[in-house]
């Protein structure tokens, strides 16, 4: 299934994307897609309506396609290619920091620049849901407790990240920094996540592509190693990393700009398009 959420910020209800892809109204079957509709018996139950019966919404704003997300965790330097065009060193473990929840934004809505950054720089990720709580489980059993996928665009103002010391978290949470969605994908539908490209533009340049086949960690590698840290819990989310071409990258590098626009997608999760405003814009 492709599980969504639509209508104005704070007052989405849920949805489903139908075979000709098509908004319909889940919301006479359930009152929201939250935690507690993302455990596997609650899934099954979903799968189970018949989508041609549900009423077509059209023409709505695709908000965040889920709720009550705890924690969003994110997963630095995990495309190799990355950390050379970063100048860093390849990560003998992974690299976890948090986004924070008020960065979460809708997958089509404005991303603000922070107060005075200069730097603020695009990210395309592969979102991964957990399902199930996830205490230090094995690779092995990892992806068991993961409800589905998404797109994610993990926004960096890079000089907050890396010149003012600390940790990375200050250059990642700000406002509209984590616009997720439009879908979420359930895992069922996704044969293997190792197996997806990943692409992002700028004005219409494509400057990021990429495929998780290419990471240095692998989904179920990130979730294992995550859950022996902190305890996942289901709605959590998990920024998996990004292939290169994000805009530090570029000699000399490139940062957004009030005006510009990002278009990104991952392959089978749908597609995301942001226009850049000015702090207090929006």
């Amino acid at each position: 299934m492709k599980l969504v959420r639509v209508g104005n910020p704070g007052a989405e209800r849920p949805g489903v994307i139908d075979a000709e892809g098509r908004v319909r109204d889940l919301s006479g079957v359930v009152g929201e897609i939250g935690p507690g509709e993302l455990a596997p018996a609650a899934l099954a139950r979903l799968a189970q309506v018949d989508v041609a019966a549900l009423p077509v919404i059209e023409g709505a704003r695709f908000g965040v396609p889920w709720t009550g997300i705890g924690k969003i965790v994110a997963i630095g330097l995990n495309y190799a290619d990355h950390a050379a065009e970063a100048g860093m060193p390849l990560p003998a473990e992974p690299i976890v920091f948090l986004k924070a929840n008020s960065s979460l934004n809708g997958p089509d809505d404005d991303v603000m620049l922070p107060f005075g950054s200069e730097k603020t720089d695009w990210e395309v990720e592969l979102g991964v849901v957990i399902g199930t709580v996830a205490r230090n489980v094995s690779r092995e059993e990892a992806l068991n407790h993961v409800a589905g996928y998404c797109v994610v665009n993990d926004v960096s103002e890079r000089e907050f990240q890396i010149e003012r010391g600390g940790t990375w978290d200050k250059g990642k949470g700000c406002d509209t920094f984590c616009p997720a969605g439009p879908w979420l994908v359930t895992r069922d539908e996704v044969a293997d996540p190792q197996a997806l490209g990943l692409w992002l533009e700028v004005n219409g340049e494509r400057v990021q592509r990429g495929s998780t086949a290419t990471m240095v960690f692998d989904v179920a590698t990130v979730v294992s190693y995550v859950s022996r840290f902190m305890t996942l819990l289901p709605g959590d989310l998990i920024a998996t990393g990004t292939p290169p071409g994000v805009g530090m990258g570029f000699k000399p590098p490139r940062f957004l700009k009030a005006g510009d626009t990002m278009r990104l997608g991952v392959e089978g999760l749908g597609v995301q398009s942001q226009r850049v405003v000015a702090y207090g814009e929006r």
